[in-house]
C-alpha cells in the first residue's frame, strides 16, 4: 500500500539485541493533504534503511508499507513498517494539488432556468386525516 504526504512527526530511534544482532527502528507520522487530512505514524526499521530513507520532518513523501497484526497478552496491535519512502518534489505537488484552471468566458449572458410558479394546494391536498408517513 501506499500513501503520500507531508512528514509532520520523527520520534527517537529505538535500539535493541536480538538473536541476529543490534537493531534500529524509527517512527514517523505523516499528513495526506485530503479536504480531511489523515494522519499515519510508521516504523522504519533497520539502520541501512534509515541512511537510505534520510528522513527529515517538512518533507513530502510517499511511503510504501505493510500492515500486519500481532497478538500479545490477549490484545492485538497493528504493525505499520514501511519498506520504501520517497521523496517529492514540493513543485510537483503542488502542480498535482491545485491544477491551474483556465478563465470561463462567456460572450453572451445565461438566463437561470424557468422556474414554475407557486401553487397552492386544493383543499382535498389540505385535508388533516392524521395519517403521517412516518
Amino acid at each position: 500500500m501506499d500513501l503520500q504526504g507531508k512528514v509532520i512527526a520523527a520520534l527517537n530511534v529505538r535500539t535493541g539485541t536480538s538473536a541476529r544482532g543490534e537493531w534500529k527502528a524509527q517512527d514517523f507520522v505523516i499528513e495526506t493533504h485530503e479536504s480531511y487530512p489523515r494522519k499515519m505514524a510508521f516504523t522504519v526499521f533497520g539502520e541501512d534503511r534509515l541512511q537510505r530513507f534520510n528522513i527529515q520532518i517538512g518533507q513530502e513523501v510517499n511511503v510504501s508499507f505493510d500492515i500486519d497484526a500481532h497478538e500479545y497478552q490477549g490484545r492485538w496491535f497493528n504493525s505499520i513498517r514501511a519498506f520504501d519512502v520517497r521523496q517529492i518534489d514540493p513543485a510537483a505537488l503542488g502542480a498535482s494539488v491545485a491544477p491551474a484552471q483556465a478563465p470561463i468566458e462567456m460572450s453572451t449572458p445565461v438566463a437561470p432556468p424557468a422556474q414554475e410558479p407557486f401553487s397552492q394546494p386544493s383543499a382535498k391536498e389540505e385535508s388533516d386525516d392524521g395519517d403521517l408517513p412516518f
